[in-house]
């Protein structure tokens, strides 16, 4: 399991992407049966996930895991926590923030994965998106082999999260009458 803290820097869109080295749709990733996304919270397709953030713009500190195998959510450290699978075409993936330009030196390479090319489950946990924060570790990936599954939310309890998640479901939600 390796562990590594990394700053993104996000020039607009609140979004960070985790994106494979060849950051394309990977071939032969056609199959539509299985829900790979959660909103835009967590949208993914082929070798690109996108993850949402709650402020536009910034450095945002990102630790993220890398491991064998499942390891284990940390529910009662985060208020948001959800996770999808995702392909990646060569086993290379990094962090890279929302950015008009792609410079190399704005890419936050992750450690190798470990069962190289294949599929894998991503679980995002955050913290303090209703106050607009990034504090150390408030951004937490989590990366490990697995077969294909449908999305889950295993915690959802920021305003944020729920408007990222469904934001049709929360604008009527909080309408006042």
């Amino acid at each position: 399991m390796h562990t590594r803290r990394v700053e993104v820097d996000v020039e607009d869109c609140g979004r960070v992407h985790l994106l494979d080295e060849e950051y394309h749709r990977a071939a032969g990733d056609t199959d539509d049966s299985t829900p790979r996304s959660l909103g835009s919270l967590i949208r993914v397709e082929g070798g690109v996930v996108d993850l949402g953030i709650a402020l536009q713009w910034g450095e945002v500190p990102f630790t993220v895991t890398v491991s064998d195998q499942d390891p284990g959510a940390d529910l009662d450290g985060y208020e948001d926590v959800a996770e999808a699978s995702f392909e990646s075409p060569t086993g290379r993936v990094f962090l890279l923030g929302w950015c008009m330009d792609f410079y190399e030196e704005k890419v936050a390479r992750l450690p190798p994965l470990p069962a190289g090319p294949g599929t894998y489950r991503l679980r995002y946990h955050v913290r303090g998106m209703d106050e607009e924060r990034y504090l150390a570790d408030d951004h937490y990936l989590q990366i490990w082999p697995a077969p294909r599954h449908a999305p889950a939310v295993l915690k959802s309890t920021s305003e944020c999260c729920r408007y990222l998640l469904d934001p049709e479901a929360w604008e009527a939600a909080t309408q006042v009458s």
